[in-house]
């Protein structure tokens, strides 16, 4: 399985989710892209979006450089 990085720390939303959408965009269904963010709405506007557009959240872990998350191409 394919997995693509997005660094998107220091953007505030809705920048991280727009970038993902671009690079989503770009690649083939089933692959996976890991997104990494520090904007504090981050993690609960990746969810909403990934309902409203059908892309799998595979993952959502907070750390001390913000969230990682890993989204599937729906």
């Amino acid at each position: 399985m394919t997995e693509h990085d997005l660094d998107a720390r220091g953007l505030p939303c809705p920048l991280p989710i727009v970038l993902l959408a671009r690079l989503l965009g770009r690649v083939a269904a089933g692959e996976v892209v890991r997104v990494r963010a520090d904007d504090p709405a981050f993690a609960e506007d990746l969810r909403a979006w990934c309902r409203a557009t059908g892309h799998g959240l595979l993952s959502v872990e907070a750390g001390t450089e913000g969230v990682l998350a890993r989204v599937r191409h729906g």
